[in-house]
């Protein structure tokens, strides 16, 4: 079944060309479909476009195939080209002509524009929690190791000392600002085309701010041409925040790797999280967060895949949007799972609290003294000479003492500050205003 079929038939292998994968990434689509069609019928009536008594049996009919969707129960038939098409089959097998009368003051165009911007928007909300999450981990790791120091790096050379607790709490605190970005996206998807129809609006006295209202958008996109352009841009910027968290990520896992090795051992990944080799008998590797590394570094690619094919279209709808979905849409089960198991290995890592007993990490402690013979009246410079040549000689003694006292250092993590950023950020999505208009539309 085609929406558009007329009096003739198309090609098969045009046909195969064409439809791609829409078939499967459409069941994703599914449940947002059905919530899309329910507030927009809901709006029918209310504007006369629908009788009174119809409106009840068609939202009872696609509540029905909402419970289908969430038991994994829906499916798109194999003659059947899209979602959209499916659920018009559906309803006018059921209900007869009353079914043909939903797609009324809209188009295709418009219909999967509100359903990409309801499944981004759930996506978004779980992804934040799955931030979240991980959050709290590093935040419970960096208050527990906070004592504990390690070398910090520069050019990969032992260079001053840091500490488990600004190590954890770094990436913790990149999360905030990877939360920032996620916002930003939030903000961008939280807008609702539905009742743009192909892009230039409808003859239909459609009520748009009713509809932007049950399906618990923060406002709508007012110009339909815009809503139109939106497809495609609003998929590229909520891949910069996808990218945004999966740079995060994949840092961490090359630390995690890094640390984890012989050579450094920093910490120790519990067993029961790594591989073995198949003739090394000793080997117990990070294979968990190789395969993070490289997931996120791959999500970090997803704006330009986005940018690449919908870069050069002008104003209107191109098939080559399509294509969008086949990258965007599974971006974020990668990222999500990416976010539990670093979360879930995170818990469970051992720190090594006496790195800094093997002499190999005494320079660490030369800016200290520095630093002491600088607050003792020596000039900077003099006292930089003065330890460079007891290191050039063999002499320099590393006094492991070390005193960091302002905002962010080793001796005042500022988690506290962290915790209360990370929870204002949270709050700026409203979460609980979308969960409520999503049920009341459920509601029978």
């Amino acid at each position: 079944m085609k929406l558009w079929e007329k009096n003739f038939e198309v090609n098969k292998e045009i046909e195969r060309f064409t439809v791609g994968r829409d078939r499967e990434l459409d069941l994703l689509l599914a449940p947002y479909d059905l919530l899309g069609s329910m507030a927009h019928i809901t709006m029918l009536e209310h504007i006369g476009l629908l009788d009174k008594d119809e409106l009840p049996v068609l939202l009872d009919e696609l509540r029905k195939l909402y419970a289908m969707c969430q038991e994994g129960q829906f499916v798109i038939e194999e003659d059947v080209e899209d979602v959209h098409s499916q659920v018009e089959l559906m309803l006018t097998r059921r209900l007869g002509d009353m079914g043909k009368k939903i797609h009324s003051g809209r188009s295709r165009n418009d219909q999967v524009l509100v359903d990409l911007k309801l499944f981004t928007r759930h996506q978004l909300m779980r992804i934040a929690g799955e931030i979240k999450s991980l959050f709290d981990e590093l935040i419970a790791k960096s208050n527990e190791y906070k004592e504990v120091l390690m070398p910090g790096y520069t050019h990969l050379q032992v260079a001053m000392p840091s500490s488990f607790g600004l190590w954890f709490g770094a990436y913790a605190e990149s999360l905030v600002d990877d939360m920032t970005m996620l916002h930003a996206a939030w903000q961008i998807t939280n807008r609702n085309p539905l009742g743009s129809a192909a892009g230039y609006g409808s003859s239909f006295p459609l009520d748009r701010s009713m509809t932007t209202r049950l399906l618990g958008f923060e406002t709508m996109c007012y110009n339909v041409v815009y809503a139109q352009m939106g497809r495609g841009k609003t998929e590229r910027n909520v891949a910069f925040a996808i990218a945004s968290v999966a740079g995060t990520l994949s840092k961490l896992a090359f630390d995690a790797c890094l640390f984890n090795s012989q050579n450094f051992a920093f910490v120790q990944l519990p067993k029961e999280c790594t591989t073995g080799s198949s003739i090394m008998p000793h080997k117990k590797n990070p294979d968990v967060f190789e395969l993070i590394r490289a997931k996120c570094n791959k999500l970090q690619a997803l704006p330009q895949q986005i940018t690449l094919i919908m870069n050069n279209l002008p104003v209107g709808y191109f098939r080559d949007l399509q294509i969008i979905k086949e990258v965007f849409l599974p971006a974020f089960d990668e990222l999500a799972d990416c976010i539990e198991m670093t979360a879930y290995i995170i818990n469970r890592m051992e720190v090594n609290r006496n790195i800094l007993d093997n002499p190999i990490y005494d320079p660490i402690f030369s800016v200290e003294e520095v630093n002491r013979l600088a607050a003792a009246g020596v000039p900077f410079r003099d006292a930089y000479k003065q330890v460079g040549l007891a290191i050039e000689e063999g002499t320099f003694v590393a006094n492991k003492e070390i005193h960091h006292t302002h905002e962010g250092s080793i001796g005042n993590l500022e988690n506290d500050k962290i915790e209360a950023l990370m929870d204002k950020r949270l709050s700026s999505f409203h979460f609980e205003q979308v969960e409520e208009a999503i049920s009341n539309l459920l509601k029978s």
